[in-house]
């Protein structure tokens, strides 16, 4: 069946991590946009100050708190939506935390928590939708990153949890297509955003963590979350460097592996002793609104970014990346 989406200005849109980062990005240029807004987020306090701040420029919106990683929690999500707005029209799965430290440093408990908000949070969030979805049409929005095809030394559980995000959009989409289902499923792979991720990360490395080169601005990803709402697309990358270490893993996976072994572990530490663990944000919420770090590396703009919107564009500029990757490879083995 035909997936035909509405313009942004017409949607509900349900938004889970909403109260940060990219999904605060982009519940304010929704917002502008004249969306009406399901917000979601554990923090109370920050989601009605959000809420506050829309309204006062004409927005219509809701806030839910909840855990995503609960299914009665997003039940009441969806809820909610259908009461204020009779449904919703895209549901963005946007919650997601990290743990930085070797596998066997990290607690179960830690690792399990970690799945509960990533994993099980785009689950429940996915399902929720297409109950709604599957008779009314829309999209389901899944935030991944670039990790959903490569892997990344000290963030085992986070890299897990997005090849299983993958693996289950994946497997809904062939599936809502095999029934015809008027439901568009995007996964999103974004490269490293300047976003408050690594400080609400819980620690087990000796030094405080920070994101591997290049960064990129978090509003690339908020617009290409848009971009799907209104867009049926399978996924989209954010950053030349996803698709370009995505394509280099699958590819050349032992050069790549070589190359991630020698670089990226150190790519990741700072010279900083490591702060209190406990200053985290894995199984307790965050109150304050904060879009981005203001790491100064990270890039404003990017060609192969916005070309994604453009499949031949995107096909010329993704075989130069990839040659550029493996050229870099080659050059700092050598």
């Amino acid at each position: 069946m035909m997936k035909t989406l509405k313009k942004i200005g017409s949607q509900v849109i349900v938004l889970t991590g909403a109260t940060s980062g990219v999904g605060l990005i982009t519940a304010r240029k929704a917002a502008v946009l004249g969306a009406k807004l399901v917000l979601v987020a554990r923090g109370e306090d920050a989601l009605h100050k959000l809420a506050e701040e829309l309204r006062e420029h004409g927005t219509e919106v809701i806030t839910v708190t909840a855990d995503v990683g609960k299914h009665e929690d997003v039940a009441q999500i969806a809820q909610s939506a259908i009461e204020r707005f009779g449904g919703f029209d895209t549901w963005v799965n946007n919650a997601g935390v990290t743990i930085f430290g070797r596998h066997d440093d990290v607690p179960l408990e830690d690792h399990r928590r970690l799945f509960e908000t990533n994993y099980w949070g785009v689950v429940h969030g996915s399902l929720a939708a297409v109950a709604h979805l599957r008779q009314n049409g829309g999209a389901i929005i899944n935030m991944g990153s670039e990790s959903c095809d490569c892997p990344l030394p000290l963030q085992s559980s986070y890299v897990a949890s997005q090849h299983a995000i993958k693996g289950f959009t994946d497997t809904l989409r062939l599936e809502l297509e095999q029934e015809k289902a008027p439901v568009s499923v995007t996964l999103i792979k974004a490269a490293g955003l300047d976003t408050p991720i690594v400080t609400h990360a819980k620690n087990f490395l000796h030094v405080e963590p920070k994101q591997a080169s290049p960064l990129y601005d978090p509003s690339m990803a908020a617009e290409a979350i848009l971009f799907a709402a209104e867009h049926p697309r399978r996924d989209l990358f954010v950053g030349a460097s996803a698709k370009a270490f995505s394509a280099a893993a699958y590819y050349a996976p032992h050069t790549f592996d070589r190359f991630m072994r020698r670089f990226m572990g150190r790519a990741q530490q700072t010279d900083m002793p490591a702060g209190p663990r406990d200053d985290n944000t894995l199984h307790a919420a965050g109150n304050s609104l904060v879009e981005r770090t203001g790491d100064r590396r990270a890039l404003k703009s990017c060609p192969y970014t916005a070309s994604t919107r453009h499949p031949i564009l995107t096909t010329a500029l993704v075989v130069g990346a990839s040659a550029a990757m493996a050229a870099l490879m080659r050059h700092r083995r050598g």
